[in-house]
């Protein structure tokens, strides 16, 4: 099949045809769609051309069927795109067919709807997709498309190309195709109340006002509100609060979607946009265009002809013939508008900050009525103010007041969801029920074995609890929804004497009854606002900072079950993070900087685990760095991520991507002894301030990670001070001796922000208890797995205190000849008895004269089914 240039395949469609494709990408456009699909096609020229209705309806098909199915259809896109829409493969099938067919056999030179129909119809692969998602094309009958293709016979062709069917200039007809009605908006109620930002909207208006350089543009971060200035002065305009000169004026939004949508013929965008500037300088009525996104217009590139943007926008703009309010971020400001001298001095900057926590308060606080009315639920002000000093503590990378306002919307969602849908706790609960119900019914159907038989008593007695469950809260339910609907009630009417005491006795029974975990939320309060910072976040705040609270107090204990013989040092990290929960630290900082130093296998890096699982509820949120990878100067570069320019750029950095996509956790920079000195120097910041700079500029957070470091450093003085337990120090007088060596391996200043934790060589005796511990674990694994006990001689743990003594690794070698030497010959052994259909019941651990583990299993006894084949029934009769 010939290869035909999208351009000119284009350049093939009459004037209808074409008309439907631009509406086509208008509607991918505004539901931010990636493609421009043949349903968005269908829909532009049922909308657009008085031809298409007519010819469906004349061949059997219904256009409102087709309408509605084709709407249908779009609902199954993405809504993630934010660049210009591309044409799909299918449309450029459908036009590439069709100018085949037009051109090899009836020689017309344009392509119109009913060639257009046939195509799709008539093509095997073509309809098997489109009828898929319109059902109603197959009524279409393809011999009437062709009779009305040859009653056409000799018409006339429209012209081809975009070019064919201009927007007629002079009669505003490229303002209403290319922008938004901000003043018509406002008059009609369309615009939420804009509060705070009286200051900026007075410079706006005074840049206004002036004979020159007479366009603001608002340069501010992305979400501090630029937009809703421009809306403020939108109902300033309508409100008559402008000066006499503004009163009779229409804000236009310049939609850059739509103007550059579509816009891939040569020349075309250029058309629009001196269209749309012709038309602004003929409008009876002055016009103020706001271009928001500037810099997607200005030299953003990326589009065919949009380099000339800025040419055109120019002597516009420096004859006054343009006015215009913009809008743009700081960097691409810089990027697009400052390297053009000519275009920045037709702009005069009104810099647009991020406002403080009162200010944004009462710009939340004004949006509470829209929100109320939107979500139909009732918003309190603490829940106000708990969005916006949640989202100034724990959301980074966004701005007030666009982050708070997230917040608190989509808190409301969640109430209003709250008292529309069944709980979650129902839910699960159900769902639970049904799986199980199944499980049962599969090991009903199968041969009774041992192991099914224990399954099924399992089973019986989960179902019961979870039918118990079930049926608690859905009583619970019941009584939450009667108190509810009550204190709705009486809080309509609370301006009558003796509502409000009334409703404050019915919340706090509600209260009381939901406990921790509320099957219905009745308002948004700071409760609800907090559950939805922690999902985000995953930081606990609000409720959940109450089981925090009761984690912290009992750290100490659970640290030390788990790290034996650091008592010293636990206690000082345990005393850190308690202050830190009590937020009485300082809170630039994060909650705890630690710099563990000792021998190796004395229980560093246990603590790090034990910590991450106890405080921050497991494994997951701990990030290990192995900082003895970095030992290069050179890549150090690695831990921030490359600057631009550099190989690597865009892809992020080991320690801030890790940071950025977990804040709330531990951070264990192991062995950093080992690294390059230089790596010290990055962490200043991190320490006095919780935040870094990665290569590409961004600020990450550390001011909720606890960071713990692990360094061999002074393993000679803990090891000769050790020798003499008596007289070893305590506390800081140790630190300090520990000095001389820190200093000869770390900065002085790296030293000051950091709290030393020495651990202790281990003795005898607690080596002892990590044996024991050791050894427990693999006696619960016995149980659980093989419901055998295990015996375990006095000589065992005398034996590999010896081996761990011998090779100078602490505990490591305790954990490593477990897994090593006594796993492999327990497994063995079970195996073996396993396969002759035996079970273990005893396991005896021994060694021998020379230290060796030896293991023996007895007795035994038969089992009534093997576990490797459970399905067998070979223990009937």
């Amino acid at each position: 099949m010939p290869k035909l240039d999208l351009r000119r395949l284009v350049q093939k469609l009459d004037g209808d045809v074409v008309v439907g494709l631009e509406e086509a990408v208008a509607i991918a456009v505004r539901n931010n769609h990636s493609h421009v699909e043949i349903e968005h096609w269908l829909l532009g020229l049922n909308d657009k051309s008085e031809r298409f209705g007519p010819i469906v309806q004349r061949s059997g098909g219904d256009p409102a069927a087709l309408e509605s199915e084709a709407y249908r259809a779009l609902e199954r896109y993405p809504r993630d795109n934010t660049a210009a829409p591309a044409i799909s493969t299918g449309i450029i099938d459908v036009i590439r067919e069709a100018w085949i067919a037009v051109s090899l056999q009836s020689g017309r030179t344009s392509i119109g709807i009913l060639d257009l129909l046939h195509t799709l119809l008539s093509d095997s692969t073509l309809r098997a997709t489109t009828i898929s998602s319109l059902p109603s094309a197959r009524d279409i009958r393809l011999g009437e498309l062709e009779r009305q293709m040859e009653e056409r016979g000799a018409e006339v062709p429209v012209t081809p190309t975009a070019q064919a069917a201009p927007l007629r200039n002079g009669s505003e007809e490229f303002l209403s195709a290319f922008t938004i009605d901000l003043t018509e908006q406002a008059r009609n109620g369309e615009i939420d109340a804009v509060v705070g930002r009286e200051a900026e909207l007075r410079q706006l208006i005074d840049i206004l006002v002036r004979r020159r350089q007479n366009n603001p543009i608002l340069v501010g971060e992305a979400g501090v509100g630029k937009t809703a200035i421009v809306e403020a002065f939108a109902l300033e305009i309508i409100a008559g609060n402008v000066p006499e000169m503004l009163r009779d004026i229409r804000l236009l939004t310049l939609d850059l979607g739509l103007l550059q949508a579509g816009a891939g013929v040569k020349g075309e965008f250029e058309r629009r946009l001196k269209g749309v500037i012709d038309d602004v300088k003929s409008s009876p009525v002055p016009v103020i265009l706001f271009i928001d996104e500037a810099h997607s217009l200005v030299g953003a590139g990326g589009q065919a002809g949009q380099g000339d943007a800025a040419n055109l926008l120019k002597p516009a703009l420096a004859r006054g013939e343009l006015r215009t309010v913009a809008a743009t971020t700081w960097a691409e400001y810089k990027k697009y508008f400052e390297r053009d001298a000519a275009l920045t001095r037709r702009f005069q900057v009104v810099k647009v900050d991020e406002p403080d926590e009162e200010t944004a308060v009462r710009m939340v606080r004004s949006l509470v009525p829209a929100l109320e009315k939107h979500h139909q639920v009732k918003i309190r002000d603490e829940a106000v103010r708990a969005a916006v000093s949640l989202s100034m503590r724990y959301i980074q990378g966004r701005q007030l007041p666009d982050k708070a306002v997230s917040l608190i919307d989509t808190a409301s969602a969640a109430v209003s969801i709250s008292r529309a849908t069944v709980p979650a706790q129902i839910e699960d609960a159900n769902r639970a029920i049904d799986l199980l119900n199944l499980e049962r019914q599969r090991l009903e159907l199968e041969p009774e074995t041992t192991a099914g038989r224990e399954r099924l008593v399992e089973i019986g007695a989960q179902l019961s609890t979870l039918q118990a469950t079930a049926r608690t809260f859905t009583a619970r339910l019941e009584q939450e929804k009667s108190l509810v609907k009550a204190a709705d009630a009486i809080e309509n009417t609370i301006d009558e004497p003796g509502s409000r005491p009334k409703l404050g006795l019915l919340e706090k029974e509600l209260r009381l009854l939901q406990g921790e975990s509320p099957l219905i939320h009745r308002v948004v309060d700071r409760e609800t606002v907090a559950a939805v910072a922690a999902r985000w976040t995953g930081i606990p705040v609000g409720r959940l900072v109450r089981s925090l609270v009761e984690a912290v107090q009992t750290l100490e204990a659970r640290l030390q079950e788990r790290v034996v013989g650091q008592d010293q040092a636990i206690a000082l990290i345990s005393d850190a993070m308690i202050t830190a929960r009590a937020n009485l630290g300082d809170d630039r900082r994060p909650p705890g900087v630690f710099l563990m130093v000792g021998t190796s296998g004395v229980g560093k890096t246990e603590t790090a685990l034990a910590l991450a699982s106890t405080l921050y509820g497991g494994d997951q949120n701990l990030t290990i760095i192995n900082m003895s990878e970095f030992k290069e100067e050179h890549k150090v570069s690695l831990l921030l991520g490359s600057p631009p320019g550099y190989v690597g750029y865009g892809e992020g950095g080991i320690l801030t991507e890790a940071v950025r996509k977990r804040p709330y956790g531990v951070l264990l920079l192991d062995e950093i002894d080992k690294a390059h000195p230089g790596v010290q120097d990055i962490f200043y910041q991190v320490f006095d301030k919780g935040m870094l700079k990665d290569g590409e500029g961004r600020d990450i957070d550390f001011k909720n990670t606890t960071i713990l470091m692990t360094a061999n450093t002074g393993t000679n003085t803990l090891t000769a001070l050790a020798a003499d337990p008596d007289t070893m120090p305590e506390g800081q007088a140790l630190v300090d001796m520990l000095q001389p060596e820190l200093l000869g391996q770390f900065k002085p200043a790296f030293l000051g922000r950091v709290t030393i934790v020495p651990y202790k060589p281990l003795d005898d005796k607690v080596l002892g208890l990590i044996v024991k511990l050791q050894l427990d674990k693999v006696g619960r694994r016995l149980r659980d797995v093989y419901k055998a006990d295990l015996a375990v001689s006095a000589r065992v743990a005398q034996a590999l205190i010896a081996r761990s003594k011998a090779v100078e690794t602490g505990a490591r070698a305790i954990e490593s000849t477990i897994s090593r030497e006594l796993l492999p010959k327990l497994s063995r052994n079970i195996l073996q008895l396993t396969l002759e259909n035996l079970h273990p019941e005893v396991v005896r651990v021994d060694t021998d004269d020379a230290g060796g583990l030896l293991v023996s299993v007895e007795p035994v006894k038969l089992l009534q089914d093997p576990p490797e084949h459970p399905s067998q029934n070979d223990a009937k009769g």
